[in-house]
């Protein structure tokens, strides 16, 4: 384990990457010895440090949640981080390309508990059965940490993106809520444009066979430090579309079918 003073560290150069849109550079690649727990340490360092502005945590994002994904990152399970009140952003506003450093879309369903869940030992019907609504979500993930590193052009690792809100800076929420029992969420499809042309589409079974399964496993992963998802969270369960980079002036349009579309305008 990292001593924790380098890792409120590398929390605070998080803290002021993403304040000043300047990337840093791998922390793995710094600190060879790192691990996931270290990863999550410098995560929740940070997550003080924006509680300490006056921030509040809305929810959490389950991420690496594909096989593909996960086999990429070297990684056997998904990884997770906090929402903040201020990733929070209006279906349909403009959004300014300049407050991220390197955003991009992804397609995700957003599950809105109507009442906690703390694990170990919950269930996708645990789930299903605490949900009030889950509806069409679009994440706007960044890269506070480089993607690959300027020199050597290595792909960071996953503790890099774990300390780094698991990639998370915008959550847009939209479309058309349902009831959690109402559809079969695993035949939810999405297409994506970007700027007229589809971009990517998918069907959210991709997620661990069903969304709910996630949030599921964030319950019961999260209580071994004694914490539990809360009424009134929105948990985004996993994007099902490969992420598309975002730049200003660029307009994207996700088509949930049935259950309506999210839009977003960079400037």
């Amino acid at each position: 384990m990292l001593p924790q003073n380098l890792v409120i560290e590398l929390a605070r150069e998080l803290y002021h990457a993403r304040k000043t849109r300047t990337q840093v550079r791998h922390f793995s690649r710094r600190h060879p010895g790192m691990t996931i727990d270290d990863g999550y340490a410098v995560q929740r360092a940070w997550v003080a440090l924006e509680l300490a502005d006056g921030r509040t945590i809305k929810g959490r994002k389950i991420g690496l949640t594909s096989r593909a994904m996960q086999q990429a990152s070297q990684i056997t399970e998904p990884d997770y981080a906090p929402l903040i009140d201020s990733m929070f952003i209006e279906s349909g506003q403009d959004i300014r390309a300049d407050r991220f450093i390197a955003p991009r879309v992804e397609v995700e369903l957003a599950f809105i508990l109507a009442r906690p869940l703390r694990g170990p030992g919950i269930t996708l019907f645990d789930v299903l059965d605490a949900s009030a609504w889950v509806t069409p979500a679009v994440e706007i993930i960044d890269a506070r940490i480089e993607q690959f590193d300027r020199d050597t052009h290595a792909p960071r690792k996953v503790y890099d993106t774990i300390a780094d809100f698991a990639a998370n800076a915008g959550v847009v929420l939209g479309g058309r809520p349902v009831r959690p029992l109402d559809v079969d969420l695993r035949w939810i499809g999405a297409l994506l444009y970007k700027n007229g042309v589809v971009e990517e589409s998918g069907l959210a079974a991709a997620v661990l066979n069903h969304p709910a399964t996630g949030v599921a496993w964030l319950a019961n992963k999260i209580a071994r430090h004694d914490e539990s998802l809360n009424a009134n969270d929105v948990i985004l369960s996993g994007s099902f579309t490969s992420p598309i980079p975002a730049r200003a002036s660029d307009t994207f349009h996700v088509d949930y079918g049935p259950l309506g579309a999210i839009g977003l305008h960079f400037v």
